[in-house]
């Protein structure tokens, strides 16, 4: 066979291999979430409401994207972490401060076996979690 014909007959395919590739290592990288109250994470406030999640990398150090209504609300480091089974639900846990206000801990996604941390582990005994679908 002509090396010409292998080239045009392998490029293609290859190309289509690796855009599959990256859709789908892409669409692992997404979550979304609903908070119920504001809450501050990385020094951004969030407002409650929905937020649409992307980020870059497997772990563990990864930059998270938050978008709200289709724009940019803040990108801020999260540490990926491994679940030993799968979430049932989204959901996520706050730490109350002492003056009312909460921070953002971390975030579970449904179905998956990984989670979002923010600046340290959270605890449950100084946390309250909660759950959206």
């Amino acid at each position: 066979m002509d090396l010409s014909k292998i080239s045009s007959t392998l490029l293609p395919v290859l190309a289509l291999l690796l855009a599959t590739g990256t859709f789908a290592a892409n669409k692992q990288n997404k979550g979304s979430i609903e908070l119920a109250q504001p809450a501050t994470v990385g020094g951004h406030q969030l407002a409650r409401g929905q937020y649409k999640l992307t980020w870059d990398g497997t772990g563990p150090n990864v930059d998270l994207m938050i978008v709200s209504y289709g724009k940019l609300v803040a990108t801020v480091s999260a540490h990926l972490i491994e679940l030993s089974r799968p979430e049932r639900n989204n959901g996520y846990e706050v730490h109350t401060n002492d003056d009312g206000s909460q921070t953002l801990k971390s975030i579970e996604f449904g179905g998956k076996k990984y989670a979002l941390a923010f600046g340290g582990e959270a605890t449950m005994t100084e946390s309250a979690s909660h759950s959206s679908q």
